[in-house]
């Protein structure tokens, strides 16, 4: 399916086959492709590049399609390994993490830093983080495919 042109958002990369590869919802998805592209919030003069989530309900392209600046892209991706190289040695505290200091990392970023940590407002975190952990575990493969490949192509790029 090929993604829409004429949308406020003018894709320049594409991955139009994204629904094949979409982790565990692969070919079983709404997920139909992923953008890089011009920004839809783009004012006159000033020009961003994001990346976007495009959905499809089986009939037109959903609302709930999704567009990201490439730094948040980036974040998320940092967030994500910084939790799962959290989880690999959660197993030494009792809930999966220091109830006395639920702050994982602080990342340094733009000089200062993303805090990374467990959301000790959820009312539900004992549990949560349980299932949050047997599903990393589950997902390890998934998930540890994709890190191999980005590890792969960050050391291509020089980093």
């Amino acid at each position: 399916m090929k993604i829409p042109t004429t949308l406020k958002h003018k894709p320049v990369i594409v991955s139009e086959n994204y629904e094949n590869v979409d982790g565990r919802y692969a070919y079983n998805s709404d997920t139909k492709g992923l953008s890089l592209g011009l920004a839809q919030w783009n004012d006159r003069g000033k020009v961003d590049i994001s990346a976007k989530v495009w959905r499809y309900t089986g009939q037109k392209w959903s609302r709930q399609s999704e567009e990201l600046p490439l730094h948040r892209v980036l974040d998320l991706a940092i967030l994500v390994c910084r939790a799962a190289l959290h989880f690999r040695e959660a197993y030494r505290y009792e809930k999966l993490y220091n109830t006395e200091n639920p702050v994982i990392d602080r990342v340094g970023l733009q000089g200062d830093a993303m805090t990374v940590a467990v959301c000790t407002d959820n009312e539900k975190i004992d549990e949560d983080i349980q299932l949050f952990n047997q599903t990393l575990s589950n997902d390890g493969e998934l998930i540890g495919e994709r890190l191999a490949t980005l590890a792969r192509i960050l050391k291509e790029m020089g980093y």
